[in-house]
């Protein structure tokens, strides 16, 4: 995974390189800060995204000032498939001249919910940047699972199969692993955390006890936001994203 921040001058955040279809996570430049938004009722994500550019520019914004996506899918992909997919989002994101320097700069998150799971590929949230007078950095790390590698295959899984409570409680450490990874590489003060996400179907008492307090210590401060959700690939089992941010808006993209 990359380590060198690169700045996005049209979009007003800097970025840590990721893999092809997302970015590992985003954080404010000087005089901007970061928003997040949900939306009031999700859109499929290919109808999604131009409202969110449309709703950008009737706010004197631009698309480059979008910064992070959240999915919902309907059921976890087939690695194959997940491949595929990305190959699509990427393809809008490469339409809209949204690249820098060939690198995706946008973070992501995409879950698949347990219960009421959508019928496609839908818009859940976003993050955009906007000029600011704050003087703290605002950040999103995006989502990520046990897969400590660049490389999307089943192989780099950790205990891939298994959903013990000894291989959940490593893959969580993993995963926690990625998370302090990227707040370290984005520079991001992990107590201005804002939002802690757990993206998982099994129980997390004790991995919030074991594995994620003793290591990301604001989590028992702000709390943990567990989504009864998998992740988007087949066979694992435990995701996270977070970000520190002090503007949080909810949008009618539909209107």
């Amino acid at each position: 995974m990359g380590s060198r921040l690169i700045l996005n001058t049209r979009g007003g955040y800097q970025f840590l390189p990721g893999i092809a279809p997302y970015s590992s996570g985003v954080i404010s430049a000087p005089g901007h800060q970061l928003v997040h938004a949900t939306l009031k009722k999700p859109l499929p994500w290919n109808t999604g995204l131009p409202a969110v550019r449309k709703y950008l520019e009737n706010s004197g914004f631009s698309r480059f000032n979008l910064c992070g996506v959240e999915l919902r899918c309907p059921a976890p992909h087939a690695m194959s498939g997940f491949i595929e997919f990305n190959r699509g989002y990427r393809g809008l994101l490469e339409e809209w001249d949204m690249l820098v320097d060939g690198q995706n700069p946008l973070a992501r998150t995409n879950v698949s919910p347990v219960v009421s799971p959508p019928g496609e590929t839908v818009l859940h949230g976003f993050s955009y940047s906007a000029p600011s007078e704050l003087k703290e950095t605002t950040f999103v790390v995006a989502g990520g699972g046990e897969l400590p590698h660049r490389d999307l295959d089943d192989k780099h899984i950790v205990r891939f199969g298994e959903t013990s409570e000894d291989a959940l409680l490593e893959k969580a450490r993993c995963v926690i692993e990625i998370m302090k990874i990227r707040l370290h590489q984005l520079k991001a003060d992990e107590q201005t955390l804002s939002t802690i996400d757990v993206y998982t179907a099994h129980p997390i008492h004790r991995i919030l006890n074991d594995v994620i307090i003793p290591e990301i210590t604001a989590a028992a401060r702000i709390g943990v936001h567990w989504y009864d959700t998998r992740p988007p690939v087949q066979n694992i089992e435990f995701e996270m994203d977070m970000r520190g941010v002090q503007t949080e808006v909810v949008v009618d993209l539909q209107s």
